[in-house]
């Protein structure tokens, strides 16, 4: 059978503080009332039953996740005790769903990105599924059809086509984030695709990759789904790592008999980061400044100002340029827009003097 699991577990502290501890960006319902949760789960409501549908997310989060995901039976809402990283959401997911039905094949789908047109990403998905399917020792990695030399994304190498599904290509190479020239050498190739960070797979397969390569794991995840009690004890002391580099690049390199193959996601993806990409789901004025909730900026160019207290505060910038300006009930934010990407260093400076109330 087919399943879904939304990995919904990440803190989003390049966006803090909008994004904070119990409020990770995931759960922020700034996309016309609805959170990226949310949307992720109406990217495929229609194709699963709602019996089918998880989502394997902190356990600090997942009264929250239950409220906006009020389909979902209880039981199918992973609460990790801690965050250890890709690999053991992904492993534990999997432990589940296999003791339950031993011939699972699961999606695994992200929670930051906003993605459309959602019937293209479907037929993409579904695709995977019949590869799956098809070929039972697989693991199905998706990639983005790059529309830039974006140097923030991974990369996917494809190699040859597979010869039962025209346009679906084994996997050569992972890249990690390039430099520009070398970016730009990737798209000018028409050989790569960004890492979407997204799979599907038999869920016994990738237990049985996990058991080649990362043993230790394999088997404590083995003891958490026989007894579920010991998940405190236990889960904490998994190796903290991304399933990319504990699976996927041993796989593609050759060191188990499972192979990686990759399927190709011609869609507007936009991965929510931080705030340079946030804003992109903003209107602008005629300034170019992307303004969200009660604020306005006069004599100002290129901000970003954002606004997430009551109704009874307004936030205004005068003169600026390319500048970031984020209010919140708690904290309030302003940072050059091309320091934006160490938000997170000042998250933990902010953790280490004030502690984890502001943080």
């Amino acid at each position: 059978m087919r399943y879904v699991v939304i990995m919904a577990g990440g803190s989003g502290t390049r966006l803090w503080p909008l994004s904070r501890q119990g409020t990770p960006k995931q759960l922020l319902e700034i996309f016309g009332g609805r959170s990226l949760l949310r949307l992720a789960y109406e990217r495929v409501a229609g194709m699963f039953p709602d019996a089918q549908i998880l989502t394997c997310t902190s356990r600090a989060y997942a009264d929250v996740v239950a409220s906006q995901l009020p389909e979902l039976p209880l039981e199918n809402i992973l609460g990790e005790p801690v965050g250890r990283d890709s690999l053991n959401a992904v492993a534990w997911s999997a432990g589940v769903l296999a003791d339950r039905d031993p011939d699972a094949v699961v999606a695994m789908v992200t929670a930051d990105q906003v993605i459309e047109p959602i019937d293209e990403f479907q037929r993409s998905l579904a695709r995977a599924f019949d590869v799956v399917e098809a070929h039972p020792d697989a693991l199905v990695t998706l990639g983005v059809v790059p529309t830039s030399a974006h140097t923030g994304y991974g990369y996917l190498h494809r190699a040859e086509e597979l010869d039962d599904f025209e346009g679906v290509h084994a996997l050569a190479e992972f890249k990690e984030k390039p430099a520009l020239e070398v970016a730009e050498r990737y798209l000018a190739s028409g050989e790569y695709w960004w890492n979407a960070g997204m799979f599907v797979w038999r869920a016994q397969t990738l237990l049985d990759q996990l058991a080649i390569l990362v043993p230790d794991t394999a088997a404590k995840i083995a003891r958490i789904v026989e007894d579920p009690t010991t998940l405190d004890a236990v889960f904490p002391t998994l190796e903290k790592t991304s399933v990319d580099y504990a699976i996927m690049e041993p796989v593609s390199a050759g060191r188990t008999d499972a192979r990686v193959v990759s399927v190709g996601l011609d869609v507007d993806w936009r991965d929510v980061g931080g705030y340079l990409s946030l804003a992109e789901q903003f209107s602008r004025d005629a300034d170019g400044n992307a303004v969200e909730g009660l604020a306005m900026a006069l004599d100002s160019q290129g901000c970003i100002l954002i606004n997430m207290a009551d109704d009874n505060h307004l936030v205004a910038g005068l003169g600026l340029r390319d500048t970031l300006v984020v209010h919140t009930d708690t904290s309030t934010l302003v940072a050059p827009l091309h320091a934006t990407e160490r938000v997170k260093e000042l998250v933990d400076l902010v953790r280490t003097t004030h502690g984890a109330e502001f943080a």
